[in-house]
C-alpha cells in the first residue's frame, strides 16, 4: 500500500509520518486490496484534524477526524477507516453462495 501524508499548516514530522504509516498496516491486516491511502493532517488553532481517502478495486472510502491533539485524531481516523473497510468487505462478499451449496448437497 502506496502511503501519502500531507501537512496543511502543520510540518510533517517523521514522527508524525511514521505513526500514520505503522496506524495505517492495521488496514491492510483486514483487508489486503487497499492499493492507495492519501492522508491529510491539518491544525487550525486547537483542532487537529486528520482526514484520508483510501483506495481500492476503484472505490474510495474517506475519513476525518478532529480531536485536541494530533495522535488522537490520527488514532480516532484510522479505526473510523477500518470499520468502513470492514463494512465494504463484507458487502463484497456473497454470503448466500454458502446456502446455495447446502440446498444442493442436500
Amino acid at each position: 500500500m502506496q502511503i501519502t501524508v500531507t501537512g496543511h499548516h502543520v510540518d510533517v514530522t517523521a514522527a508524525l509520518r511514521s505513526s500514520v504509516e505503522d496506524k495505517m498496516e492495521r488496514l491492510e491486516r483486514h483487508f489486503d486490496m487497499v492499493t492507495d491511502a492519501h492522508v491529510i493532517l491539518t491544525v487550525e488553532k486547537l483542532r487537529h484534524k486528520a482526514e484520508a481517502k483510501v483506495q481500492y478495486r476503484g472505490r474510495t472510502i474517506y475519513a476525518d477526524s478532529v480531536d485536541q491533539d494530533m495522535y488522537a485524531a490520527i488514532d480516532s481516523l484510522v479505526d473510523k477507516l477500518d470499520r468502513r473497510v470492514k463494512k465494504s468487505k463484507e458487502k463484497i462478499t456473497n454470503h448466500h453462495a454458502r446456502e446455495a451449496r447446502k440446498t444442493i448437497l442436500e
